[in-house]
């Protein structure tokens, strides 16, 4: 099969799954939040599960596509999710939840995956085998979008989640490695890997940080929730 057949074969079992889980990721932040009080989602159209409203033309569908095509590990994320944080009740709590409701989707969605993989099972074999593979690609995409997203680095989720919950002078020492948490994890995701290959060297950190776990995470959940799998 060459890659333009295995793009195309592969394409309808990878766009179903990112476009839950990047959906359902952002609109929890949303909903979160308007729940603590901040409607600044609900004001600018984001409060909704529909996938329209969170897609970025670049990380929605340009990476993906890319990535696919290239036969590499399929990502993607959507718009952020405005907040602002004046509005919740408890700033530092509320943001400590909000910044979590996005990777606690995921692993809802993962699980909820899981719960469904038997019903492949039971379908005649060409829809059982769609299905199927839709549900191991969201189950393990999720997984990867909560432990990826829970990293504590600016501007992933976890660095909010430990800015809330690190003392205030700790946590302002902490916020001035913002600028800077893009670029570590690139470094970490990419080029600490590119570099060690020609030295030999295991500088594949995001392997250990990201990718054992998420595969560990989606085994677990598989295990413990897949019914009759």
């Amino acid at each position: 099969m060459d890659s333009i057949t295995s793009f195309f074969w592969a394409l309808p079992i990878w766009a179903i799954p990112v476009l839950l889980a990047i959906t359902l990721h952002e609109a929890a932040h949303g909903y979160v939040a308007h729940w603590l009080g901040d409607d600044t989602a609900k004001r600018a159209g984001r409060l909704s599960f529909n996938p329209i409203a969170h897609v970025d033309l670049f990380g929605t569908v340009i990476l993906p596509l890319l990535l696919l095509y290239l036969g590499g590990f399929i990502f993607g994320y959507a718009k952020p999710v405005p907040v602002n944080p004046n509005n919740l009740r408890k700033p530092r709590r509320d943001m400590v939840l909000v910044a979590a409701a996005g990777p606690g989707a995921n692993i809802l969605l993962a699980i909820a995956g899981a719960l469904l993989m038997p019903l492949a099972l039971v379908l005649p074999e060409f829809l059982g085998s769609w299905l199927g593979k839709n549900i191991a690609n969201l189950i393990l995409l999720n997984c990867l979008l909560a432990v990826l997203n829970m990293l504590p680095l600016p501007p992933l989720d976890g660095s909010k989640v430990a800015y809330g919950l690190l003392p205030p002078h700790l946590a302002r020492r902490y916020g001035r490695i913002a600028p800077y948490g893009i670029f570590i994890l690139v470094g970490i995701v990419f080029i600490l890997p590119m570099l060690g290959r020609p030295l030999g060297l295991d500088l594949d950190i995001g392997r250990y940080l990201i990718f054992e776990p998420s595969y560990a995470l989606a085994n677990w959940i598989l295990t413990t929730f897949g019914i009759g799998v």
